[in-house]
């Protein structure tokens, strides 16, 4: 399926360790650009990150940041220094021999001396796991709507095919009138002057006219590069190369018509191809 280059996902997963939360948003590149932002405790990941991007993706640039906010410690165990808080009794009771009035000591007072509590240090193995499966989700999500926005640019360059045909063929219609136009301009000419042409050189005259003037080859090339954007807009691949190629193409033939020319509605048509032609050409930038 079709995917544009442009979009723009967020995800986030509430966890016993904290909440994660990942951002990407990817415009058009002409090869794949992945920029990551990771917290510190992620830092170790970001190849295997980055890994998991590459595989799912083939252009644009991209870029992608992680936040994680731990947990408010609701369900956190109280973890105890122990080393500290042994001494702090043995000070105590230093203090209770050389003192007149000691006051006996509470644990709660230990508890609140700095450094006797601490907090439970995260899993961090778990939180990378889980960060990767919503990097995954998140990538998914992106996907998603590469593929959506891919589909109303193959349906807007599929209509632009259609009307650069129908032009095609309304140009291959009035060549012979062309051609008929032109003869009866010279003989109307020869009329005016009142003389006698020599039929035979008349005739090989117009007949290299008419191969000058002739666009058979440049209208079953159009017809033809058409056939292969439709072949290509099928592929289940990045096409964003192809068919940027395919429109440099299109805008050659465009551009040889427009120079053989002989009447303004040929010329007419040439231009409203050209413009056809930029319209998709502008498109199909964003697509991968």
């Amino acid at each position: 399926m079709i995917r544009s280059m442009t979009a723009f996902s967020h995800q986030e997963s509430v966890t016993e360790n904290g909440k994660l939360n990942w951002e990407i948003r990817t415009v058009n590149h002409r090869y794949l650009d992945v920029s990551i932002r990771l917290p510190e405790e992620f830092r170790a990941q970001e190849n295997t990150y980055r890994q998991l991007i590459q595989s799912r993706l083939q252009r644009g640039k991209l870029e992608a940041s992680l936040r994680y906010t731990a947990g408010s410690g609701e369900a956190t165990a109280i973890v105890i220094n122990e080393p500290l808080a042994r001494a702090l009794i043995i000070a105590c009771r230093q203090i209770e021999t050389i003192t007149d009035s000691p006051d006996p000591l509470k644990a709660v007072d230990i508890l609140r001396w700095p450094g006797v509590t601490q907090d439970t240090p995260p899993d961090l193995d778990s939180l990378a796991t889980q960060a990767l499966e919503l990097l995954n989700l998140t990538l998914n999500d992106l996907i998603a709507t590469r593929e959506r926005e891919g589909k109303r640019l193959a349906e807007f360059i599929d209509q632009r095919c259609d009307q650069i045909a129908e032009i095609t063929v309304r140009i291959r219609k009035r060549r012979p009138e062309i051609i008929r136009g032109i003869r009866d301009k010279i003989n109307q000419r020869i009329e005016d002057l009142d003389i006698t042409p020599d039929n035979n050189r008349l005739e090989q005259e117009l007949v290299m006219l008419a191969q000058r003037l002739d666009v058979d080859e440049e209208l079953d090339r159009l017809m033809a590069h058409l056939d292969e954007i439709t072949n290509v807009l099928e592929r289940n691949e990045p096409i964003g190369r192809r068919l940027d190629f395919l429109m440099q193409e299109l805008n050659r033939e465009a551009n040889t018509l427009a120079s053989k020319s002989n009447d303004a509605e040929t010329t007419q048509a040439a231009v409203d191809l050209k413009v056809l032609i930029e319209q998709m050409r502008e498109q199909i930038q964003n697509i991968e």
